[in-house]
């Protein structure tokens, strides 16, 4: 008790830059990365076609009227949500029935793949774009190693955490950028719907994702995806390492013991010189609570906040795509992509339950594209015309 008094209370905005920089860095990199891709590479945007499940239902053309392009949007976009429900779903049933090893070599699979496939498409643009002088065997080989590198690089814990992130950004700069070439109706209500979905698959008690982490929980394992995972954030001046622990609070009589022998463990973690603290979740108002949830949603038990590599992706979707209107439109998606970074942070740190990444950041920066099209791009126009600034 006396321990506890000493301790001073940590407020929860204490470390909340910290979060945000460690986590706003990388997704600042690969959103500005995509928009440099975009703007070099796609000359004509009209031009570009992308064949994907997500432009299955649909091909859009220009001669369509403005309706029908809606309606095979919204055909594209319920068909990709579906096969991703599927797919997530058979993710839940391959998980439960312990097969983790198939599904790391299926991820190690499809990483090599982005690697080697996508991201050798990017480079011969890349290098005809800039006329690179380099033999067909050369380039081969080079493509060869950073695809395995990153395939090992991502999977194995033994490499040094920034090359893990930094293949992890590459690979959601490649996956981005090719999302980038969906036709452009197909593309905004696409970002809509994954929003949706993301709530839904998150916050339902039978969505998919809600069902994995629980599952990955239970059974004290890490989930098989590519997840990007920032540094721990250490406080200097207390010398303590801010952890952010996966918890689940039952209110079942018969986890009593289970319950105790973590109490237990939490007493003599506390005991050590290192101690465990959750600036960000108020442990004194959680434990009155006798309902179950999930604490911490993007947060592992390394320390460090966790955020899908779809995240990355769609966010530079969506700055992809307004960088081919205007770098205006730009600037103002990624000022909404950011502050909806911060609310869902202050969202976890307040409810305190399992939270998605996407809803937030992509409502705001849809509405903040359509805004600055069509009402601060008329303004800055009109204030230029009329030499009100230059």
């Amino acid at each position: 008790m006396d321990r506890n008094q000493q301790r001073p209370r940590s407020s929860i905005l204490d470390s909340l830059g910290e979060e945000l920089i460690g986590i706003l860095t990388p997704v600042s990199i690969c959103m500005f990365t995509v928009v440099l891709l975009v703007c070099l590479l796609n000359s004509d945007p009209s031009s570009s076609s992308f064949s994907s499940i997500a432009t299955a239902a649909y091909s859009e053309t220009d001669s369509d009227s403005p309706w029908d392009k809606l309606l095979g949007a919204f055909l594209n976009s319920l068909v990709f949500v579906a096969a991703i429900t599927v797919a997530t779903f058979l993710l839940v049933l391959l998980f439960y029935l312990r097969c983790v090893t198939f599904l790391k070599l299926y991820m190690g699979f499809s990483a090599l793949v982005v690697l080697a496939n996508l991201g050798g498409e990017i480079s011969i643009l890349l290098i005809d774009r800039f006329r690179f002088p380099i033999d067909s065997l050369t380039f081969s080989i080079l493509l060869f190693n950073f695809s395995v590198v990153g395939v090992f690089a991502v999977f194995m814990s033994r490499f040094s955490i920034l090359i893990t992130q930094g293949y992890l950004v590459v690979i959601g700069v490649l996956v981005a950028y090719f999302f980038t070439m969906l036709p452009e109706w197909t593309t905004w209500v696409l970002l809509v719907a994954l929003a949706l979905y993301d709530l839904a698959a998150v916050l339902l008690p039978v969505g998919p994702l809600r069902l994995l982490v629980e599952m990955a929980i239970s059974r004290d394992e890490d989930i098989p995806a590519l997840v990007y995972e920032a540094r721990p954030v250490i406080r200097d001046d207390s010398r303590l390492v801010q952890r952010r622990v996966w918890r689940e609070q039952r209110s079942n009589v018969n986890d009593d013991d289970v319950e105790n022998n973590v109490v237990r463990a939490e007493e003599e973690e506390e005991q050590r010189s290192e101690e465990i603290s959750v600036p960000l979740i108020d442990s004194s108002s959680s434990s009155s609570r006798p309902e179950t949830f999930l604490e911490g949603i993007g947060l592992g038990a390394s320390g460090a906040i966790k955020l899908g590599l779809g995240d990355f992706i769609f966010y530079s979707v969506l700055v992809g795509r307004a960088a081919m209107y205007d770098l205006m439109t730009v600037y103002a998606c990624y000022l909404a992509i950011i502050a909806g970074l911060g609310v869902t942070l202050m969202l976890l740190s307040v409810y305190q339950k399992a939270l998605p990444a996407l809803p937030v950041s992509i409502m705001l920066g849809v509405v903040f594209y359509f805004l600055a099209r069509l009402f601060l791009e008329v303004f800055v126009v009109q204030c230029s015309s009329n030499l009100v600034m230059f």
